[in-house]
């Protein structure tokens, strides 16, 4: 069910549902809002689960295969593709408390340690002052205060050391469509995954340019 639909939303469309033909059938939510903001309301009218918009693949495969097989071959698919990023340090710029924590948990869940930006200068300043090669990569969202994603993406390419022009730079952002990945791609970043995060398409990215990174620097 979409959460927005006319006459009556997705949200009123399952509790109808739920009255007329029980709790058997799963009933799962799309929705391009924050599923913090309305997970309460949709809990109760019997929502089972819930896909962000826009949809991709990755997230509409992992959205459903647990509804078909109990989830036990997910979770199987998940541990054996997740990468071991243990040591491993990542600049994330983020301007919104709650987005950090839940980035913090889940990369911490594979390893990685988190620097926290919140704000694109922030960002390249914190860059900037790093040692040479301390960051194994930066997590940029695009909508932030102060200086942008594309800004600050563009701004640490400029810098003048030897690995700014190398470092992996990944966009996280609910702006996902074609032009936003495209505008991601032409100012220097190396690729873009979108909110919310989804650990095992995000370690997939991470993984890939981290060898990538490691070849160019020996």
């Amino acid at each position: 069910l979409d959460c927005k639909l006319p006459d009556m939303d997705g949200i009123k469309a399952a509790r109808e549902i739920r009255r007329r033909f029980g709790s058997e059938v799963p009933i799962l939510l799309i929705s391009a809002y924050d599923w913090s903001e309305i997970e309460a309301e949709a809990k109760d009218a019997g929502i089972t689960g819930f896909i962000s918009k826009p949809l991709f693949r990755s997230t509409l495969f992992y959205g459903l295969k647990p509804f078909v097989d109990g989830g036990g071959a997910v979770e199987q698919i998940r541990e054996e593709k997740r990468a071991d990023f243990t040591g491993c340090h990542i600049l994330l710029a983020e301007d919104n408390d709650l987005n950090w924590e839940i980035a913090n948990e889940l990369l911490a869940s594979i390893g990685i340690e988190l620097d926290w930006a919140r704000d694109g200068q922030i960002c390249t300043e914190k860059f900037e002052q790093s040692p040479l090669y301390w960051y194994d990569g930066v997590l940029m969202d695009l909508r932030m205060p102060n200086m942008t994603g594309v800004e600050a993406a563009v701004a640490i390419r400029a810098m003048n050391r030897e690995d700014a022009a190398k470092i992996p730079i990944i966009a996280i952002s609910a702006d996902a469509f074609y032009d936003d990945v495209k505008r991601c791609l032409d100012c220097g970043m190396n690729a873009h995954t979108s909110k919310p995060i989804d650990l095992q398409e995000l370690s997939s990215l991470l993984d890939k340019h981290f060898r990538q990174y490691d070849l160019e620097r020996g």
